[in-house]
């Protein structure tokens, strides 16, 4: 497998060569459907909740007479039955919604979205990148020089100067290799990998 090596102007100047294994995997769809899920689900807190009829902050009077009034019997105002009443099976307070995906599963999905990205050249690769400064113009301009807004840059290491100039260009996103996850992957329209990420990527998915 091969990967463009693209210069300060966003040219393909050349061919990088890749793992397969990382690189070159066919895209399984019901993989990276599951991959997606389970990390999704996973980042979930499960803090939002509902009332159930004796949390509602109701009065516990009975709301007219057992017998006489011609209505249906009514016990209580927090009935689930009223409006504004609790809820009969509520959500509860640190609900668990963590989902089991295997190590290798987890690479493999990883593996074949990379592999689907390179496929559509929306993946490219250069020497390194860095800036002078921690300032947002100069990464603005670097950015604008080679074509790319909406992209996922992925380093060995991020420094101040690009964590800080990244700050607040939208749709921008720098990431080192053990932070790089399925859903940055798929989110961002390119994907841009110094050579040293490359091959900290194939020691890491092969």
């Amino acid at each position: 497998m091969e990967l463009n090596l693209i210069n300060e102007q966003g040219k393909a100047t050349s061919k990088v060569p890749a793992s397969d294994s990382a690189f070159g995997r066919d895209f399984n769809e019901a993989l990276v459907h599951q991959v997606l899920t389970a990390y999704l689900a996973n980042g979930r807190q499960g803090t939002r909740a509902q009332k159930t009829r004796g949390e509602i902050n109701k009065s516990t009077k009975k709301p007219w007479a057992q017998k006489g009034t011609g209505r249906a019997r009514a016990g209580r105002a927090s009935s689930p039955l009223w409006r504004g009443g609790g809820k009969t099976f509520p959500n509860l307070r640190d609900e668990n919604f963590e989902q089991k995906i295997n190590r290798k599963m987890y690479r493999a999905g990883l593996s074949a979205i990379l592999s689907q990205l390179a496929r559509e050249e929306r993946l490219a690769v250069v020497e390194q990148f860095t800036v002078d400064a921690p300032k947002t113009k100069l990464l603005a301009e670097k950015l604008k020089s080679m074509g790319l807004d909406d992209v996922l840059i992925i380093t060995e290491a991020v420094d101040d100067n690009l964590r800080l100039s990244s700050r607040n260009l939208p749709g921008v996103h720098i990431v080192t290799v053990s932070h790089c996850d399925p859903v940055s992957l798929m989110r961002h329209a390119r994907v841009l990998v110094t050579k040293g990420a490359v091959a900290k990527m194939e020691e890491l998915l092969s």
